[in-house]
């Protein structure tokens, strides 16, 4: 068999699989899609191109390629709403409802609104944001109707802009960030400003490397107890006016761990 004819065999065998191997539930989940198109582009699925198991070894590959479930998870936000306050719930700029998937009292029927109306009667919103929202500026601005905010599911890490996310939720009086990934967020400038009912914020796993300006970040949290910033790494922090400002319940704030060497400014700061 001449080297073409063998060259042209094997290419053979290889869309063959590749025709094989690429099941419906492959095709229907964008993630593992994304995954699988990958390792053709490498050629991987080449070198398992005879293992019998390769729907196991793509599977397998998933952990290889972790930054794809990164990079292309949706995130999930849970939303119950205050009793008697309706309006606004989610602050979805014009030209990004296709990113935002908004789903009322759990029912899998997809809502294309982000205002709250009485007559809806909703007890939980479920918002799941697609892979290309990349600022969460103003997400839940002056969102009044919020009482609990909970991130079920937030493995992305592309996020690089929360400034003014919670602002003026003056409403809300739970909120788990337990699964929050602030890994390059650079600007968190006014992200719980005005949220007077707070009292409590546990921001120990946050993730603070590459925040540049906390300016206003606390500010008017008047009810806030407790606040745990004992992880903060604040060495490329430049910006601090009015971080603390109002803080009128706050009886005790550690930040013995507060690397202030590049901060400009800290006007009003408490």
């Amino acid at each position: 068999m001449s080297s073409n004819n063998a060259s042209t065999s094997e290419e053979g065998k290889l869309n063959q699989i590749k025709s094989n191997y690429k099941p419906l539930n492959l095709k229907n989940n964008y993630i593992l899609k994304k995954i699988f198109d990958n390792l053709q582009k490498n050629r991987a699925l080449e070198i398992i191109k005879y293992n019998k198991d390769i729907q196991k070894r793509i599977n397998i590959n998933i952990n290889d390629y972790k930054e794809y479930l990164d990079i292309y998870s949706p995130i999930e936000i849970e939303i119950i709403p205050a009793k008697n306050k309706y309006g606004q719930f989610i602050g979805i700029s014009e030209g990004e409802e296709n990113y935002f998937h908004i789903y009322f009292n759990d029912i899998q029927k997809q809502v294309f609104t982000n205002i709250l109306r009485k007559e809806f009667n909703v007890k939980k919103i479920k918002i799941i944001i697609d892979y290309q929202i990349k600022s969460f500026q103003d997400l839940f601005f002056k969102c009044e109707c919020i009482e609990s905010i909970y991130f079920k599911k937030f493995y992305r890490n592309n996020i690089n802009n929360m400034r003014g996310m919670f602002h003026e939720c003056s409403s809300l009086k739970e909120l788990d960030l337990s699964n929050f990934n602030t890994e390059n967020v650079t600007i968190m400038s006014y992200m719980f400003f005005d949220c007077s009912l707070l009292k409590e914020l546990n921001l120990s796993k946050f993730n603070t490397k590459n925040a540049t300006d906390m300016n206003f970040m606390f500010s008017g949290c008047s009810s806030l107890e407790v606040l745990n910033l004992m992880n903060f790494n604040t060495e490329n922090v430049k910006y601090m006016d009015f971080m603390f400002n109002e803080c009128l319940s706050l009886k005790e704030l550690d930040l013995s761990n507060f690397n202030t060497e590049n901060v400009t400014t800290m006007s009003n700061m408490f």
